[in-house]
C-alpha cells in the first residue's frame, strides 16, 4: 500500500521556498521557519505570490514531488511536472477508450452512479443527525437521487448521462442548507464563478485541493490525467481528475466543509466579500489546511479493497484500481461507494 505522504502549502506572501540540502526550507525575510525533507513530501502549492527558485523546482520533480501554484483565491494557475512515467500501454488503453462511444459511456456511468449514490447517502446521514431536514424535504430528494441512479443505467448516449448528473447534482445542492448548523450564513445553491456565500467559496476551494490529489494519483499510476470520459476533453483541462473527484465530492469535500462550519471552525468573519466573490482570508486558509490535513489521516474502510487506510488515500487507490480496469486485471471499474 502507498504511504500517504504530506503536501507543504504555503499561503504567505513574503515565503520564499528553497533547498537545503536534501530539504525544502521555508524563508520569510531571510529567516528559515522550518524545514520539510523531500522523503516526506508528495506534494508543494504555492499560494499567490510567494517565490521560489528554478533549482527548487528541479530538485522537487526530479523526487517525484508535484508543484502545484494556485492565485490567492485558491484557482489554479499553473504545476510543475517531471517526464511523464508510466506503461505506456495502459495510456493507448486509456485513449482508446475515451474514442469508443460505447466504451466510453460505460465507464462515465460509473462516475456517475457512484456519485449520485454517496449524495444520497450523505443526505441520508444528515436526516438522521438532523430531524428538522424533514421539513425541507430532505426525503423527497432522496428518492429523486434513487430514481436518478436508476436512470444513469437507462442513459443511451453522454448528452444525457450529463443531464442526468446535473439534475441530481441540483437536487442534492438544494438539501445542503438544511445540513448547515450556521444561523448567519445562509446556502441558496451551489455558485461557483463567482462563489456568492462563503459555504460555496470553501467548497470550491477544497475541490481544487481534492482534483489537484487526484491530477498526482493519476500520474503516479501511469493515466493521462487530461483524457476523461464524462468530462470532455480540453487543453489544459485535467478531465480524468475531474471525472474521478465526481464520486468522492459528497463523501470527502462536502461532509468536511459542512463539518467545519458546524463546529464553528469557519464563520463568515473568515472571509472576505469582493467583487470576484468570497474569498478565504490569509489567516482562515492556513488554518482550514491544517484541518484538510488532519482530515485526510482519518482511517476508513475502503468499501471496495477492504482495507484499512487514511482517507488521504483513496484518491490514489481509485486512481490504481481505474488502472487495473484498463489493464485488463478487473472486469469492472469499482467506483467508491459510500457506506
Amino acid at each position: 500500500m502507498k504511504r500517504l505522504l504530506n503536501t507543504l502549502y504555503l499561503t504567505n506572501p513574503d515565503a520564499y521556498l528553497r533547498k537545503k540540502d536534501d530539504a525544502l526550507s521555508v524563508y520569510i525575510e531571510q529567516e528559515k521557519v522550518m524545514s520539510a525533507p523531500f522523503h516526506l513530501l508528495e506534494g508543494v502549492v504555492l499560494f499567490g505570490h510567494v517565490g521560489c527558485s528554478t533549482s527548487v523546482l528541479g530538485a522537487c520533480v526530479s523526487r517525484g514531488v508535484s508543484v502545484s501554484i494556485l492565485d490567492e483565491g485558491g484557482r489554479f494557475q499553473a504545476r510543475v511536472n517531471g517526464p511523464t512515467s508510466g506503461n505506456v500501454l495502459l495510456r493507448r488503453e486509456q485513449y482508446r477508450r475515451s474514442v469508443d462511444e460505447s466504451a466510453c459511456l460505460l465507464i462515465a456511468k460509473r462516475f456517475v452512479t457512484a456519485k449520485v449514490h454517496n449524495a444520497r447517502v450523505v443526505l441520508q446521514h444528515y436526516a438522521r443527525d438532523y430531524p428538522d431536514m424533514k421539513e425541507h424535504g430532505v426525503a423527497n430528494v432522496i428518492d429523486e437521487l434513487k430514481r436518478s441512479g436508476d436512470d444513469v443505467r437507462q442513459c443511451g448516449d453522454l448528452n444525457e448521462l450529463r443531464g442526468v448528473e446535473g439534475n441530481a447534482a441540483h437536487a442534492y445542492y438544494s438539501m445542503m442548507d438544511g445540513a448547515l448548523r450556521s444561523d448567519r450564513i445562509v446556502f441558496a445553491g451551489r455558485t461557483k464563478r463567482p462563489p456568492k456565500n462563503p459555504v460555496n467559496a470553501a467548497l470550491s476551494f477544497f475541490y481544487t485541493m481534492l482534483s489537484r490529489e487526484l491530477v498526482s494519483a493519476c500520474e503516479s499510476v501511469g493515466l493521462d490525467p487530461q483524457m476523461g470520459y464524462l468530462h470532455a476533453c480540453r487543453p489544459g483541462r485535467a478531465s480524468l481528475a475531474l471525472d474521478l473527484i465526481e464520486e468522492l465530492r459528497a463523501p470527502i469535500v462536502d461532509r468536511f466543509v459542512l463539518s467545519l462550519f458546524n463546529r464553528k471552525q469557519l464563520d463568515v468573519g473568515d472571509f472576505l466579500a469582493e467583487s470576484q466573490g468570497y474569498l478565504f482570508k490569509e489567516g482562515t486558509r492556513k488554518k482550514v489546511l491544517g484541518y484538510w490535513q488532519q482530515k485526510k489521516q482519518d482511517q476508513i474502510v475502503h468499501p471496495f479493497l477492504g482495507e484499512r487506510m487514511p482517507l488521504g488515500l483513496v484518491p490514489f487507490v481509485q486512481a490504481q484500481l481505474f488502472a487495473r480496469y484498463l489493464r485488463g486485471d478487473l472486469e469492472d471499474y469499482p467506483a467508491f461507494l459510500w457506506r
